[in-house]
């Protein structure tokens, strides 16, 4: 289903047919916020089928936005079995995501049962994905396209902002990985896109960042700059055994890459793992910092083994754990 414009008539004769469920949005087409909240609503109406959603231009229709004392957009009013039962002032994506669902879930199971009304959560292995691509850079942006080319109007205007704040941040194009794209709205409990991180936390979508940039707390949230030496530095010492490969320890994504993962496995090594797919500087600045011109790279105690050449000769002599615990 999608979202229905309608007018004052066609919105009481909706709550005059029957339909147990509906959610009106009040809306201005001169308030970005609200352009943003019809992109939520149409996501909503995707995943709640049973549920009605329409909208209606608050100017357009006085009387009844004074009825339901709609006196700023966006207003969303909660209709159950013709009556109205909530409302929602003002532009929060996650509280009407909460209220959407709450509303869908006091519905009776409908005799066919289907299942595809309920979003799926996201499987552990792409958990772990996701909650490595969040923390991919200090700044991340989830956004349609890239930050040279978006690919919708929101998504500009997210790397304009940006940009004019001289914020430094990589960016993920959703377009490009389905699995990524539904899997982060529930992973970060936030329906639409763009999506901004810094240091791993969700800081909101384009109206969050707006509001942030008019009340000059944008440029506090940013991390300071870190050289990439320092950050190179940081990573390796992440953890006691680090390793630098193609995808991470769950799926790696080339052979020497598995191959490597599987000696540490069969050694009962515990590791941590970054996947230099997902950030093209620390895969070509590792590269140099090392000295060391290929993938996968161990490190222990923040100093390099080597790749997997090394490991294999490490095992053969029997020499990998102690090298693991105090290399040299």
């Amino acid at each position: 289903m999608s979202v229905r414009s309608v007018s004052a008539q066609d919105l009481q004769e909706l709550l005059l047919s029957g339909l147990p469920h509906i959610v009106v949005h009040f809306w201005a087409t001169w308030a970005p916020q609200c352009a943003q909240m019809n992109d939520v609503m149409e996501e909503l109406a995707t995943e709640h089928p049973a549920v009605s959603f329409v909208k209606l231009e608050a100017e357009a229709v006085p009387e009844l936005a004074l009825k339901h004392n709609v006196n700023a957009v966006p207003t969303f009013i909660f209709f159950k079995a013709g009556q109205p039962v909530e409302r929602l002032d003002g532009a929060h994506a996650p509280e009407l995501v909460r209220k959407v669902q709450q509303l869908a879930a006091s519905l009776p199971p409908p005799h066919a049962a289907p299942t595809t009304a309920v979003a799926k959560a996201p499987s552990a292995d792409l958990k772990e994905r996701l909650h490595t691509l969040v923390r991919a850079a200090p700044c991340m942006l989830f956004i349609k396209g890239t930050s040279k080319e978006p690919r919708c109007g929101f998504s500009r205007q997210m790397v304009e902002i940006l940009n004019q704040h001289g914020a430094e941040f990589s960016s993920f194009d959703i377009l490009s990985d389905e699995a990524v794209r539904q899997g982060l709205k529930e992973f970060s409990n936030w329906p639409t896109y763009p999506q901004l991180y810094v240091n791993g936390d969700l800081i909101g979508g384009l109206d969050i960042i707006k509001e942030l940039a008019e009340t000059g707390e944008l440029d506090k949230m940013f991390p300071k700059e870190e050289s990439l030496e320092d950050r190179l530095k940081s990573l390796i010492n992440k953890a006691p055994v680090m390793l630098f490969m193609k995808g991470n320890k769950e799926t790696p994504r080339c052979g020497f890459s598995r191959s490597i993962v599987n000696i540490l496995n069969d050694n009962g090594v515990k590791y941590e793992t970054f996947d230099i797919l997902q950030d093209e500087e620390v895969r070509q600045g590792l590269k140099t910092f090392s000295n060391w011109p290929t993938y996968p790279q161990l490190y222990a105690c923040g100093e390099l083994v080597g790749g997997l050449d090394i490991v294999k000769e490490l095992l053969e002599s029997g020499e990998l754990l102690s090298t693991l615990q105090a290399p040299k």
